[in-house]
């Protein structure tokens, strides 16, 4: 079973014949309710989630006595309860996921936001005004990282192409892995945050790091600066981001990540006018598709031949 395949594209990105004698089924839309969850997957021996669209609770697999193997696409998901899968003997597996597509997409949401691309874009197709927005300038502004990893080095590569002056912070970044990638170590979170025109969120989620984003971090923020997060919802204390955009106390944000997913059509995520705002595209690309569901069936392969490899403890 492979679940949230939103695009229908699960089978397109590779060769699932190869799993002679297994069924493959692709649900395309999003299952939220825990019951229709269960009686969905009731049956299936082996699950391939899509990152963490659906969380596989350990109340959930209880309910699940056939599972024996899931496969996520990427390397981790804090959606998983593996205590739980562990304590039920089902297999955990992963697969390669690439930093390039995620950093990619933070700087179309940078430029985005700082250039007016999509009230411009609008206009253009709707018969607006010519030219309403005045564009931010990159070069020569400052740009805050906070989590300095492959995805956020490579992000900030980026930012001193554009020659802005780069800073970082991370719970444990050094001086010379700052130097290393090329930028600055800011003295302290808030000392980011307050000195940055665009702050770029690249960590990755764990308990430590769970809302290391608070309201205040936020409020320590510029009214003149922009927040993107293409990392974790889960990172941000995202009502008091809500609150600080509807009382214009930053400039704006640029998000591609949610608590809940797919967004509540009323959520104020969508409709904030300093908002832009994406469906969770950072990894989706053909090249991290081929590779996620490549390396799924050879997880899959590999279980069935009783080697399983690329396991998740």
């Amino acid at each position: 079973m492979v679940l949230d395949d939103y695009q229908d594209v699960a089978m397109h990105f590779a060769d699932w014949s190869r799993l002679h004698g297994v069924d493959v089924v692709s649900v395309r839309r999003h299952i939220a309710d825990p019951d229709e969850l269960v009686r969905t997957l009731r049956g299936a021996s082996v699950v391939v989630v899509m990152r963490e669209r659906t969380p596989l609770t350990e109340s959930i697999l209880a309910r699940l006595p056939d599972l024996e193997l899931v496969v996520t696409t990427g390397s981790r998901n804090a959606a998983i309860d593996l205590a739980a899968c562990r304590g039920r003997g089902i297999t955990v597996c992963g697969t390669a996921s690439r930093s390039a597509p995620p950093a990619e997409l933070t700087w179309a949401l940078v430029l985005g936001l700082l250039r007016g691309v999509s009230q411009e874009a609008a206009a253009m197709r709707e018969g607006g005004p010519w030219q309403s927005t005045v564009g931010r300038d990159l070069a020569g502004s400052t740009f805050g990282v906070i989590g300095l990893g492959n995805i956020g080095t490579r992000v900030a590569k980026v930012a001193r192409a554009f020659d802005m002056d780069v800073m970082a912070w991370s719970p444990h970044l050094t001086e010379e892995r700052a130097a290393a990638a090329g930028v600055r170590l800011a003295a302290s979170k808030r000392d980011l945050l307050f000195n940055s025109d665009v702050v770029s969120l690249h960590l990755q989620l764990s308990w430590s790091t769970r809302r290391i984003i608070a309201a205040g971090d936020i409020a320590a923020m510029r009214r003149d600066a922009y927040f993107v997060n293409t990392a974790r919802a889960a990172l941000v204390d995202n009502d008091a981001l809500v609150a600080a955009l509807q009382q214009g106390r930053i400039a704006g944000a640029g998000l591609d990540v949610f608590d809940e997913e797919p967004l509540p059509a009323d959520h104020p995520l969508r409709t904030l006018p300093t908002v832009l705002a994406l469906p969770h595209l950072g990894y989706v690309t053909a090249a991290n598709y081929r590779t996620y569901f490549t390396e799924a069936v050879q997880d899959i392969e590999a279980w069935m031949a009783g080697e399983p490899m690329r396991v998740i403890s």
